[in-house]
């Protein structure tokens, strides 16, 4: 029972977290030059692999929520999606690329975060009786 109640903030999180990431990447990406500016030396798939993953923060966020059986798996798409585009960025870095030093922090808490939600969605979903609803 405690790991539901832990996936129902951690949900509520990823919604969260979501909506503020279409926002900031949207803003990046379509604002105009006055806030790529802002942001420095962006990486370009980095960028939009955030923008469109926060779509699927919002859509995953709810599916915990509601203990969708397929959120579980979601999260963990999620979470090995972005450890793949973060390994990504380090061998953009070890190549030589610029980036900004917070992009490694964004990936760092954006990989945890998600790994922790599908360790928990797991969790909660085989200790729930039948996954609570098949949809």
């Amino acid at each position: 029972m405690k790991s539901q109640r832990i996936l129902k903030w951690l949900s509520i999180a990823a919604i969260a977290f979501g909506v503020l990431t279409v926002f900031s990447g949207g803003r990046a990406l379509f604002g105009g030059m006055e806030a790529r500016a802002e942001l420095g030396n962006i990486v370009p798939f980095v960028l939009w692999f955030n923008f469109l993953a926060g779509f699927v923060y919002v859509l995953a966020g709810a599916a915990l929520l509601r203990t969708r059986l397929w959120a579980a798996p979601m999260a963990l798409l999620l979470a090995v999606s972005t450890v793949l585009v973060f390994l990504a960025f380090a061998v953009h870095i070890v190549a030589g690329g610029a980036f900004e030093a917070r992009t490694v922090g964004a990936l760092s808490l954006r990989s945890l975060f998600w790994i922790a939600v599908a360790l928990v969605a797991m969790r909660a979903m085989k200790a729930s009786p039948a996954g609570s609803s098949p949809r």
